[in-house]
């Protein structure tokens, strides 16, 4: 489970990453700790590597069914502390600080450019997490 601040940018953006390396080796969810708006960025930076992100849909912390989750990483400064809150039952929580890229300003192509910035500095990031996870899952079965 991937958890930022509205669902709208980073962790819709990791989950999709995570579907994308790991099919069918995985369940990767996103929720917000409060709700958001599809952002348009996100739609085009994530068709430039062949994700759609079209039929996203923010959701947040409070529609959660399920409270078990075996790896929850939280990419805002106020995730944390909600799923703290929430009271989550994971295997581990852990913090990636991930700046917002929707706070940046200037024109298109500089915002464009800061969220490609964390497109990929996501894809390392989730690549490198969830290999350790899926070869540990692979060699216990």
């Amino acid at each position: 489970m991937f958890v930022c601040s509205m669902n709208s940018v980073r962790s819709p953006i990791a989950a999709a990453l995570a579907r994308q390396l790991f099919p069918g080796r995985i369940i990767a969810r996103s929720v917000g700790v409060n709700g958001g708006k599809a952002d348009r960025f996100v739609h085009e930076v994530m068709e430039e590597i062949g994700i759609d992100m079209s039929v996203h849909t923010p959701h947040t912390m409070a529609e959660l069914v399920a409270n078990h989750f075996d790896l929850v990483i939280t990419l805002s400064p106020d995730a944390p502390d909600a799923v703290q809150r929430r009271g989550l039952e994971t295997g581990a929580i852990e913090h990636w600080n991930i700046e917002d890229p929707s706070l940046v300003e200037g024109n298109r192509a500089t915002v464009l450019d800061a969220y490609r910035h964390l497109r990929d500095d996501l894809r390392q990031r989730v690549r490198a997490r969830l290999e350790a996870l899926v070869a540990i899952s692979s060699s216990t079965t």
